[in-house]
């Protein structure tokens, strides 16, 4: 009877003992989120690379797609706090049924189609009982991303004749946000003379080395726009050189050229 007296005390015991430890162990939680004067945050930051290579933080004003991002967290005084991100891309009174949702501190998008676009992190801090929210409610402020609708369109003729103006065909200036592009030059008789796959290319009228005779060649253009339009470009353009020196021309019993590769 004594024995289990003892055992009943030492029981009771090691539970006062567990009570005090896990109350200690919240006091000192507590006191070390007070002591934390500066709460933790967040300041997003975003990046871009355009169509051109260039390196831009704004692309509320319009951007052409495709357009690149890069979006960090860049998170401050987080001291003992845990954290969990999460990001939101969407179209405006979209923001329920995202086109992105994350939850990286840092992502990677790339933007093809045109429209209006917000981007809000969210981030939850975490210290004991302690719970800080980003954004605090009401106070929102998503990253503006804004793509241009699309355009390309082509040019009737070109002089290849190294005089420096007008010397490349290519497409006119002012294309943009064009996610898939093929293009493709023939000879009258249907022999693929050329093909590029870049908005951004050209062709500078020469063919297996040589320049090709003045006269009528045709264009097929396969392209699609971040706006969804479609373009089927079929035209015929003329070479207007003004001498045939180094002209080697195409006939129809010429092999078919490889065509070759736009920049």
């Amino acid at each position: 009877m004594k024995n289990k007296k003892i055992i009943c005390i030492f029981v009771r015991y090691i539970y006062m003992m567990r009570q005090i430890i896990c109350f200690f162990l919240m006091l000192c939680t507590t006191i070390c989120a007070s002591a934390q004067s500066t709460p933790p945050t967040v300041s997003p930051l975003a990046s871009y690379t355009t169509t051109d290579g260039e390196e831009t933080d704004d692309a509320s004003g319009g951007q052409n797609a495709p357009l690149v991002a890069h979006f960090t967290a860049n998170p401050s005084n987080l001291g003992g706090y845990s954290v969990r991100y999460e990001w939101k891309i969407y179209r405006p009174g979209e923001e329920q049924t995202p086109l992105v949702h994350r939850f990286e501190e840092d992502i990677d998008y790339t933007f093809t189609m045109s429209g209006s676009f917000y981007v809000q992190l969210y981030a939850t801090f975490v210290l004991g009982n302690d719970t800080i929210i980003f954004p605090e409610e009401g106070e929102a402020n998503p990253i503006a991303v804004t793509i241009n609708e699309s355009k390309l369109d082509f040019p009737n003729a070109f002089s290849p004749n190294g005089d420096g103006w007008n010397d490349k065909f290519k497409a006119k200036d002012g294309y943009q946000s064009i996610i898939s592009f093929n293009a493709t030059i023939f000879s009258r008789w249907g022999e693929k003379i050329y093909s590029w796959n870049n908005p951004a290319g050209e062709w500078d009228g020469r063919w297996r080395g040589h320049r090709v005779k003045d006269g009528v060649y045709f264009l097929v253009v396969n392209a699609k726009g971040a706006d969804g339009h479609k373009y089927n470009i079929r035209k015929a353009i003329t070479v207007i050189s003004g001498y045939d020196n180094d002209s080697t021309g195409t006939s129809s019993s010429s092999s078919t050229g490889s065509g070759g590769a736009g920049e």
